[in-house]
């Protein structure tokens, strides 16, 4: 059985684990490199895990059993508390497709809705169009807004809104 479980610092070494495997398994899906954050100690990775437990940032992973097998973050928008922000989306390979990524973006729905936000924001690789129809399939729509994708000038970066009910 799939459980969630938020992002804290009792398990910042999980939280590490999982981010690392999604940072190899998709590279482009992500703002940051493997190699960038291998490089963090782990008094970094504590206080990152402090900074999605807090109330303006959210991070759940998804276990099965013991194995972390999913990640989701979400922060609020710093100019427009209504506004949340979707980031570091994953799910492990034998994992996709089973519901654990709806799953994931339903709890930052649900957390970020409790915090007054009312739109959900987030940005996808204009070469993932998986990842895209799968939040077109979630209620999310393409803004119009693009920008380059920091990791690889050949790519760009969509955004896509959904409002949070």
């Amino acid at each position: 059985m799939i459980t969630l479980a938020p992002i804290t610092w009792q398990n910042a070494q999980i939280f590490k684990t999982v981010r690392l495997r999604a940072l190899q398994d998709t590279p482009s899906a992500f703002g940051s490199t493997y190699a960038r954050e291998f490089q963090l100690t782990d008094d970094d990775w504590l206080k990152r895990a402090n900074r999605w437990n807090g109330d303006r940032a959210a991070g759940f992973m998804a276990f099965d059993q013991a194995s972390a097998c999913g990640i989701v973050c979400s922060f609020l928008d710093e100019d427009d508390l209504t506004r949340a922000h979707l980031i570091s989306m994953w799910t492990a390979p034998t994992y996709r497709r089973q519901g654990l990524g709806r799953r994931l973006v339903h709890e930052v729905l649900a957390w970020a809705g409790s915090r007054g936000a009312r739109s959900m924001v987030l940005l996808v690789t204009s070469n993932n169009q998986a990842a895209q129809r799968f939040y077109e399939h979630l209620g999310f729509a393409f803004t119009g807004r693009i920008e380059p994708y920091p990791n690889d000038p050949a790519l760009i970066e969509h955004e896509m809104s959904r409002p949070i009910p």
